[in-house]
């Protein structure tokens, strides 16, 4: 008896390993605190932060784990999470500019800075946590903004790289296709 095609579903749903996943962790984390410490309850900001931001990486842990059988969807809801952090960072700018607080430049010391931290392997909200324990909400909220850019530069990345996957190696369909026709010619 012949043996069967190689598999056509793909290894996927590792989004943990994804730095795009791991940053928004980090973002989702902090935006929960932020919010707990310095908007007042009943604020409607509130939920439309914490559901942007866990949005953000719920999307991108979906998207993988859908990845195995459907580009299109891994390439949809890793775009939603671009959006939702997109939303986000207008929610933190806004912040800033409704409180006439500073917004750091992308090249100022204090941001280099948060890059520099959120460049270690393996970061997690403990990286930061010394930082949002103890800074005024205006420094919190603009290294939430440094970190939402890295996320969406992370994201922007991975969505190229889904396009370019997609290009050279298609969906499904054709993956089924492909092992069906070489599963019957191993048969004849």
């Amino acid at each position: 008896m012949p043996t069967p095609a190689a598999g056509f579903i793909p290894p996927h749903g590792h989004y943990r390993e994804l730095l795009s996943y791991q940053k928004s962790e980090i973002v989702f984390d902090l935006t929960h605190r932020f919010c707990e410490r310095f908007l007042k309850r009943g604020d409607r900001t509130i939920d439309q932060m914490v559901q942007a931001a866990r949005s953000g990486k719920q999307n991108i842990a979906e998207g993988s784990k859908a990845s195995g059988t459907s580009k299109e969807m891994e390439i949809k809801l890793t775009n939603v999470a671009r959006a939702s952090l997109e939303e986000l960072l207008i929610d933190y700018q806004d912040y800033l500019r409704v409180r006439d607080f500073p917004l750091w430049d992308k090249d100022s010391k204090e941001a280099l800075y948060v890059r520099k931290l959120g460049a270690k392997p393996h970061a997690t909200y403990e990286s930061y946590r010394p930082y949002v324990d103890t800074r005024p909400p205006e420094i919190i909220a603009n290294i939430a903004i440094c970190l939402i850019h890295q996320a969406n530069f992370l994201l922007d990345q991975q969505l190229r790289q889904l396009e370019q996957a997609f290009l050279k190696e298609g969906g499904l369909r054709e993956r089924m296709t492909k092992a069906r026709l070489q599963s019957r010619r191993r048969q004849s």
